[in-house]
């Protein structure tokens, strides 16, 4: 591809909302609250922080650099500087295809409820757990909601990075923050809602163990969507003209600040109410509907804005995932934009309809023990994931030239980055142990073990035969 026909953002902000919000997900939303009050909370918070901005955050800043320094997407980054390492951007590719095999039905989920909200959601708070199974057991209606998710998608990322996903971001990402703070604000004035922020925020440090640390090293990595090339992607759409560091910065305290106004949305409410936390799509789906039932008509309202910020969320997040399978096909393939949306979108329906009917009509028919919807998750959150963000960070520390790192962070000598040698070191020999301990733990945790077997051998499979892919 001509790299001087490239296209790149139109303004430093809109560049900071898209990258936000490929870091902002449903994970910031149904995971983060509950994983820091289940670990200690404040304790969680301040480990969780560390993480963030001593460790995480050299791999993003890493990514930025790689994708701006060679003007390509993930595979074309690797490929440009050794094409023994091809695979590594290759793996980010195929994970945006598997996540986006089954993000889209959840994130239809949420669309759903925004309308259920006002079309009789609350009207029987005994029954939202039930009606909630029901709904996802469907064959047809999570497919509707599914296909309206992944339309969206289509059209922003079609429109392109200035005209579709930038436009998208400075839109959806300030609405974001809106619904949140409208939603917590609600929360934080119920009686008893000190409970829930105790929950959040008081640290504990007996809960404090080598269990907690690695969780939330986990958390950190997962919710910044690292290791899968959505930042590199981005990040060769970027001017030359600006502070990579800093940039990266901006887009942590963001996507810390949803996961944080997040927790303040739900949990001082589900402690006010009496209830028990809980993870995961329960969460949202379950025990936050059961909670605005008991708001009476300001229920209605509060849910609707929650759901549809939870639909936000995912869809800013699932768009960048798009957007690295399309720009690989457009740097590798040389497809227009609009085919390889086109045929990206194509394969992401038919894994999406496997992913839904798994939860219902095809619960019988599973892949080395589990169903397609779980199959794919753990292939991605457990392995692919965190093994691609191992590999970029060798890849950045001991492939690429210190020089041209430090010539690529500082502009050409145009901006500052004092802290470029303690970053250089941090990754070349930090960061690789770190996210290796959470590669290895989240490996270890996978109970399948043919899952496990098969998701090693791609990886195998992949690196073997690189300079084809």
């Amino acid at each position: 591809m001509n790299q001087n026909s490239r296209e790149h953002w139109g303004s430093r902000i809109g560049f900071i909302m898209a990258a936000a919000g490929s870091a902002v997900g449903l994970g910031n939303i149904w995971r983060f609250p509950y994983v820091a009050g289940d670990n200690g909370g404040g304790a969680f918070m301040i480990i969780y922080l560390v993480c963030v901005f001593f460790i995480v955050s050299n791999i993003m800043v890493a990514e930025l650099a790689v994708g701006r320094r060679s003007q390509l997407g993930a595979v074309g980054a690797y490929k440009s500087i050794s094409k023994k390492w091809t695979f590594a951007g290759a793996l980010g590719v195929l994970s945006g295809f598997l996540i986006m095999g089954f993000y889209p039905v959840v994130g239809g989920w949420a669309l759903a409820h925004v309308f259920k909200s006002f079309t009789g959601l609350l009207n029987n708070p005994a029954m939202i757990g039930a009606n909630f199974d029901i709904f996802i057991e469907s064959p047809v209606q999570p497919l509707i909601w599914m296909t309206l998710f992944l339309f969206a998608n289509v059209w922003i990322v079609a429109k392109g990075v200035k005209g579709g996903i930038e436009t998208a971001g400075k839109f959806l990402m300030p609405l974001l923050f809106v619904l949140l703070l409208i939603i917590a604000g609600r929360s934080l004035t119920l009686s008893g809602a000190g409970e829930g922020i105790r929950f959040l925020f008081q640290p504990d440090w007996s809960e404090v163990n080598a269990g907690t640390v690695l969780a939330a090293l986990g958390q950190a990595f997962f919710s910044l969507s690292l290791g899968m090339g959505c930042m590199i992607t981005y990040g060769s759409y970027l001017d030359k003209k600006e502070n990579l560091p800093n940039n990266a910065i901006l887009v942590l305290l963001m996507d810390t600040g949803v996961a944080i106004l997040a927790g303040l949305a739900l949990f001082p409410a589900i402690f006010a109410f009496g209830m028990t936390p809980s993870g995961g799509p329960g969460l949202v789906f379950v025990v936050a509907p059961t909670i605005f039932a008991e708001m009476g008509f300001l229920g209605i309202i509060l849910s609707t804005l929650f759901f549809g910020a939870l639909m936000i969320a995912a869809l800013t997040s699932s768009v960048s995932l798009l957007e690295v399978v399309v720009t690989y096909l457009i740097d590798e393939k040389a497809l227009s934009r609009k085919k390889a949306v086109g045929l990206a979108a194509t394969v992401m329906v038919v894994l999406c309809i496997f992913s839904s009917l798994s939860l219902g009509m095809m619960q019988n028919f599973s892949i080395l023990g589990v169903g397609m919807f779980d199959f794919f998750d753990i292939l991605t959150d457990k392995i692919f994931l965190a093994i691609g963000g191992l590999l970029l960070a060798i890849f950045t520390g001991w492939t690429l030239k210190k020089e041209d790192l430090r010539d690529e962070l500082t502009n050409g000598g145009q901006v500052s980055f004092k802290l470029f040698d303690v970053w250089y070191l941090m990754t070349k020999f930090v960061v690789p142990v770190v996210i290796g301990l959470v590669a290895i733990a989240g490996i270890m945790s996978i109970e399948e073990t043919g899952v496990m077997i098969l998701g090693l051998l791609i990886i195998f499979v992949f690196a073997l035969f690189s300079k084809k892919l």
